[in-house]
This record gives structure tokens, C-alpha cells and sequence, in this order.
């Protein structure tokens, strides 16, 4: 108990470091985290899967930076013997997985030791963890809301000190989202920049790999390891702050021309006073383009993503699905993308393509900029679910996301930084968007507000 209460609240960083002092040894970790799992996994239902044998007999021969630091994959991606359900009621029919995805070799590659599986919901589609096959998962800081999707299984166990950092994937905000749902760092990185990005929605490369952690520079080191041969310049390993000033446009409201909430307002005009104290010079501004049709379009490409999932489902269960096999929001959009008229998803496709250069030319003024990164707080849980009524859903899906989806599609880097808590003591994340490639700016402004405004010290109360 005294090793598991010790190593709780520690980083990947630290973690890693103990274990190669001496001082502690990687079974010892491991095997405190697989308590912790145990504990937690009642009251957070995180995980769909548990690797702990396998964790067990790995541990022994993992080596490489994080050597010993017990990890998480998001159930999307593939870990040999072990079935990728992706949070989706047609998953108990598929067999266990062959190989693991390259993400996951990297990530074995760079020492650290999956403990399991972790939760999202369905096909990952909505910006909650609540997948109607195994139930919801629950936010630490309060139990009754959602931690955000799709990667929220991954964002509660690392909120509640489970792991220190744990695998996580961004289509449309699923890195960010529960970062900000669980006072957490979540960079999502610019498309072909990491090893083991997703295959392409509906033709649309949007989902990238990442992490969620509680140090920025936990998020660096794994980002380093992880960086692939793209087209890209090579970001390499980011270390600390900058000197740098930065010029940051602040986009007062959403994609569509919506006003956050008054509690996550207060937290923008908090980091607004932040970084000018530090400095920085913050204006009111605009993306160089009418950002308006974004969330539309984008609902194009995940409602055919949809449809292709359904064809997918039929494929290999020779049926046509029904809510036994899909939950009825993906039978609801793979309906909505069968009934656009011919050409439409390969219109939409082609304006989120045109998009690339307005976007750069919105940074000749800015280095970055500043948004929240949802409209509100954290939902409660069954606020948006799979089973919700699909006009319902989509109303409530707009009131609460509409700030993240514009870098999925231009492939561009985003991040939330966990900088303000609700008076109810509920985290509110930051956005911070740069110009495709510029990982390098993201992380040296999220290292100078860690020493600003630390939250390390942060512990949500619902934890075991």
C-alpha cells in the first residue's frame, strides 16, 4: 500500500526515473498501478480490458525512456491477443487482434507497459465515453458527469492517478475534450506527424495519435519517441519554456458563431490576464476564412464514416445491423449519409481540403490562437449518449462542442491546457491552436503556464 500511494500522483517522468535509479522496482510500479486499476475500475468504469498478465510478464524486459511505466491503449488499436472492441456493441464478435498496432510497438518500443485496454464510446464518434455495450465511463473530479470522449477512459484513469499518462486519439477533438474534461495536458499533433495515425473517415484523413498526461513534459518525451519520417520538419524533444512573445488571436466564439457558457468564459478571461502578464500580447481575432459551414461539412464526413462502418458490420455478420450490432446515433448518421445527394460527401471533402490555405494565412498576424475548448462544462452522464434521440443528440452535440473539429481537418496542432477550475471545482481547459507543424510552440507556451498557473497539485475528490 505505501508503494502505491507513493507512486499515485507521480509523473511518467519521475516514474520512469525512480525505476531506473534503483529505487523503486518496474514490477513494484506495475503492480501498484494494477492495484490502483482494480480500485478505480468499480466506480470509473475505464477499462473494457485488462492486460495485467501480459503487463506482468513484459515488465521484466521492457527498457527505453519510460522502461517500466504501466500505459493504457485506447480500445481502437490493436494489442496482440487481445480484442479491440472499439466501444461498440458488434465488438464481442471480433477475434482477438493479431498484431499490435504500430502505435502500440512504439509505445511498448519506449519501455512503458500496458496495463489494459481503455474505454470509449462507440466507434468514437461522440465527445462523451459512455458506450452502451459496457456502460459509462465517470469523471473523477465528480462522478455524475461525463469525462469528455472519446478517449475518456484514458483521461479518467490518468485524472485519478491510475497511470501517469495513458494512449489516446483525436478525430474531431478526442484528445482535447476529455483533457478538458479531466484537468488534464492533451496536444493533439499535426496530421502524418506521429507513428500509427487511423485510417481516413470516409476517405478524410482526420484521427491522430497522441496521449493524455499530467506533466507537459511527459507529453513531449512520449511525443519525441513517437515522431515519425512524415513530410513534416522534425520536432524533436522540447525541453522548457521559450523566451519568445507570442501574438495570440483570441477567438471570442465558436466555429459557428456561439458564446461559451459564463463559467467557461471566466476561464478565458483568466488566461487572457495570464498570458498578457507574462507578457504575451493577446488581441481579438479571426480565422482569414467564414468558419460557419465547418461544423456541417464536418458532420458530412463522420455521418459516411458512419455509413461505412454499417456496410463494414454487414460485411462480416452477413446482416444488415440493427441496434443489436450498432447503437442507434451510428445507424441514425449511416442513414443520414445513404440519403445525401450524389457528389455531396466528394464536395465536402474538397472544401475541408481548401481549407489548408485560408488557415495558414490566418497565422501572418498570429502565432497562435486562443479558444476554449468546449462551450460549457463537463455534461452529466446520459446527457449525450448513443441512445439519445438523434435530433436531440445533434442539438446538444452543437451546444457543446464547436471549437475542435477545424484541426482535425486541416491537420493542424491544438492542445488543452488544464489553466481554470468551475467554483464547483470542475475543470475548464484552454485551446491553443498553431499553424500546421508547430508542435515546438505549443509545447514551450504549455511548459511557461505549468510554472504560471501549476495544477499538478490538483486531485479530483471521486477516486478510490
Amino acid at each position: 500500500m505505501a508503494i502505491h500511494e507513493e507512486l499515485r500522483w507521480l509523473d511518467a517522468t519521475d516514474t520512469a526515473g525512480l525505476i531506473r535509479s534503483g529505487d523503486v522496482k518496474a514490477s513494484e510500479v506495475v503492480e501498484a498501478a494494477i492495484e490502483r486499476a482494480e480500485e478505480a475500475q468499480p466506480v470509473l468504469n475505464f477499462m473494457v480490458t485488462d492486460t495485467f498478465d501480459r503487463a506482468r510478464a513484459r515488465v521484466a524486459a521492457s527498457s527505453g525512456p519510460f522502461a517500466g511505466v504501466p500505459f493504457l491503449v485506447k480500445d481502437m488499436f490493436d494489442v496482440q491477443g487481445v480484442p479491440t472492441r472499439w466501444g461498440a456493441r458488434f465488438g464481442p464478435f471480433l477475434p482477438p487482434a493479431a498484431n499490435n498496432s504500430p502505435q502500440v510497438d512504439a509505445f511498448e518500443a519506449a519501455g512503458l507497459v500496458v496495463i489494459g485496454k481503455s474505454a470509449l464510446g462507440e466507434i468514437g464518434y461522440l465527445p462523451t465515453t459512455e458506450p452502451l455495450v459496457t456502460g459509462p465511463t465517470a469523471n473523477p473530479w465528480n462522478p455524475s458527469l461525463s469525462p469528455g470522449g472519446s478517449s475518456g477512459g484514458s483521461a479518467a484513469a490518468v485524472a485519478a492517478g491510475v497511470v501517469p499518462v495513458a494512449d489516446a486519439a483525436d478525430g474531431g477533438g478526442s484528445i482535447r475534450i476529455p483533457a478538458s474534461a479531466c484537468g488534464l495536458f492533451g496536444l493533439k499533433p499535426s496530421r502524418d506527424r506521429l507513428v500509427g495515425e487511423q485510417a481516413p473517415a470516409a476517405g478524410y484523413p482526420l484521427t491522430v495519435e497522441h496521449c493524455l498526461s499530467r506533466s507537459v513534459r511527459d507529453s513531449a518525451a512520449l511525443f519525441a519517441e513517437m515522431e515519425g519520417a512524415g513530410d513534416l520538419p522534425r520536432v524533436g524533444h522540447v525541453g522548457g519554456r521559450s523566451p519568445r512573445r507570442l501574438r495570440i488571436g483570441l477567438l471570442a466564439t465558436s466555429l459557428a458563431g456561439r458564446q461559451p457558457s459564463r463559467e467557461v468564459q471566466d476561464g478565458v478571461d483568466a488566461t487572457v490576464a495570464l498570458l498578457t502578464e507574462l507578457g504575451h500580447h493577446v488581441e481579438e481575432a479571426s480565422y482569414a476564412f467564414d468558419t460557419a459551414p465547418v461544423m456541417a461539412d464536418f458532420s458530412v464526413l463522420y455521418a459516411s464514416s458512419a455509413l461505412g462502418v454499417r456496410d463494414m458490420v454487414a460485411g462480416f455478420t452477413g446482416t444488415e445491423p440493427d441496434e443489436s450490432l450498432l447503437e442507434p446515433f451510428t445507424l441514425a448518421m449511416a442513414a443520414t449519409a445513404a440519403s445525401l445527394p450524389e457528389g455531396a460527401l466528394e464536395e465536402t471533402k474538397a472544401r475541408m481540403h481548401a481549407l489548408s490555405t485560408p488557415y495558414e494565412i490566418s497565422f501572418a498576424t498570429h502565432d497562435l490562437f486562443l479558444s476554449p475548448v468546449m462551450l460549457t462544462p463537463p455534461v452529466p452522464t446520459g446527457h449525450i449518449a448513443g441512445d439519445t434521440p438523434f435530433d436531440l443528440l445533434v442539438e446538444r452535440l452543437g451546444a457543446y462542442v464547436d471549437y475542435t473539429v477545424l484541426h482535425n481537418l486541416v491537420g493542424a496542432p491544438a492542445m488543452s491546457v488544464p489553466l481554470w477550475w468551475t467554483p464547483a471545482g470542475i475543470p475548464v481547459g484552454l485551446q491553443f491552436a498553431a499553424r500546421v507543424g508547430d508542435e515546438r510552440t505549443l509545447f514551450e507556451l504549455a511548459y511557461e503556464l505549468e510554472q504560471a498557473r501549476p495544477w499538478a497539485d490538483r486531485r479530483p475528490p471521486a477516486r478510490p
